[in-house]
């Protein structure tokens, strides 16, 4: 089992990355939306020159804002810096453009852009497609190493549906998901299984599973209630709310999409949302304030034990030890925790001290 952490790109916090790094982390996943954080791939670059071992890569970097030939010429820069430690991490878009108002990208374009990016990655030419012109590209001087090629850098998948998780299976090294429990992993990574036979390509052993989550370790007596429980869950469920939400609204207010842990309070946010400042059709500007930085003082009702209990690894050292193997048995190789910046380098010492040293 590797162990990471997921950072909100902050050009002046990068060395969070070297402090996970002396806890023993093993891979830091650098978010990238453009309307809320800094540039993740400069906070990468400073991260890269300043640790050793760790790997250093994008959680995810976003199709919809960057085309193709920039996000692989922009990790491969990263790669010159800290080669054969190098990840990309690719997704659709949500919140990154969710934040203008935009849906994120269809998963037809997106196989497309993984194939350009992975060709391009692994040397080739390849064809190209720009506003209706298709043109063969490939890196140039390349004996000059503006961009480092030779040490291979994998590509993991942001999937949920079947069609992406098709595509993971098609043309990546891993999948990244915020549902690790096996019961939700085993029908995806069947998917993922079948977009690798579809294409022709044998799934390798090694294909990477990501869990990426939060973690709050308890001490007895604790309860879920308890600020300090809040404090460190908060920003993780309230993230996850709001992507139940944007799902929701999309399929037609489906409430089969609602999970049991947040029915409960889901009329009530319905009613908050409603009373937002902001009219609706720029209300997306308020419900993802705070994303995955700090919980937002109004939605601290909505963090409830529950939905606490459902969305973050929370329990004292020996639960989320044997919870940790629950996940591992069910095929996660990863377990990456993305705590509020506020608490971060707690959440992280704490679970570095209480439950990885079981799995080192």
């Amino acid at each position: 089992m590797e162990f990471g952490i997921g950072v909100s790109a902050h050009i002046t916090n990068w060395d969070i990355i070297r402090y996970a790094e002396e806890l023993g982390y093993d891979r830091a996943w650098v978010g990238d939306s453009q309307m809320i954080w800094s540039d993740c791939y400069a906070t990468m670059a400073l991260a890269a020159q300043n640790t050793k071992r760790i790997q250093i890569g994008t959680g995810v970097s976003i199709a919809g804002t960057r085309i193709a030939p920039v996000t692989a010429h922009s990790i491969a820069s990263i790669n010159a810096l800290a080669p054969g430690r190098v990840f990309l991490g690719l997704g659709t878009g949500h919140t990154a453009m969710r934040v203008m108002g935009q849906d994120p990208m269809r998963v037809g374009e997106f196989r497309d852009y993984l194939r350009v990016v992975r060709g391009l990655l692994d040397g080739k030419a390849v064809d190209y497609t720009y506003r209706g012109q298709t043109r063969e590209i490939e890196f140039l001087h390349r004996e000059r190493k503006f961009v480092n090629l030779d040490n291979r850098i994998p590509i993991y998948v942001a999937a949920n549906g079947p069609k992406a998780l098709e595509a993971a299976g098609q043309y990546a090294d891993g999948w990244i998901t915020v549902g690790g429990e096996p019961e939700v992993t085993a029908p995806k990574l069947a998917h993922i299984a079948d977009g690798a036979r579809k294409s022709g390509r044998d799934l390798p052993a090694e294909f990477h599973t990501a869990f990426i989550t939060t973690s709050c370790v308890l001490r007895p007596g604790d309860e879920l209630t308890d600020e300090r429980i809040i404090a460190e869950t908060g920003s993780w469920v309230s993230c996850e709310l709001h992507f139940i939400y944007e799902v929701w609204k999309d399929m037609g207010c489906n409430d089969a999409v609602i999970p049991p842990y947040f029915r409960g309070i889901w009329p009530e946010y319905l009613a908050h949302v409603a009373a937002m400042t902001l009219p609706e059709a720029a209300r997306f500007r308020q419900i993802h304030d705070g994303h995955l930085v700090y919980l937002q003082p109004g939605e601290r009702r909505f963090i409830t034990p529950d939905a606490i209990r459902a969305s973050a690894l929370v329990g004292e050292p020996d639960e989320l030890v044997a919870h940790v193997r629950r996940l591992e048995a069910g095929g996660i190789k990863e377990v990456t925790l993305w705590p509020p910046m506020d608490g971060e380098r707690k959440v992280l010492r704490d679970f570095a001290e209480f439950v990885m040293p079981a799995f080192r």
